[in-house]
């Protein structure tokens, strides 16, 4: 496991693993964090809302680090993964997602 990573991170693939978890990853959680904080129970959030709200300029580059955020967030429990309004299996997700709290 990187140095980088807390002890009790779960990883959501090997992908994630190898990349480990930096300063963007933690902010981008944070930020999914705070983004559905602000929003009742029951709605969800786009990838892309988050990485806008860290980069409103280069937002397209913080897409596929958002959608780790989510898919790490997801294997601790913390968020699901929906895509269509079902909840899916984030690694083979295809196109669009949301991200909202357990149900």
């Amino acid at each position: 496991m990187p140095s980088s990573a807390a002890p009790e991170a779960k990883w959501c693939s090997a992908a994630c693993r190898k990349h480990g978890v930096d300063a963007t990853d933690r902010a981008l959680e944070q930020r999914i964090d705070e983004l559905l904080a602000a929003r009742a129970r029951t709605s969800s959030i786009c990838p892309s809302e988050v990485a806008r709200s860290i980069d409103p300029d280069d937002w397209r580059d913080l897409m596929e680090p958002a959608r780790r955020a989510a898919r790490r967030m997801m294997a601790r429990g913390e968020v699901e993964i929906t895509q269509h309004g079902s909840v899916v299996d984030p690694s083979t997700a295809k196109g669009p997602i949301r991200i909202r709290r357990p149900r």
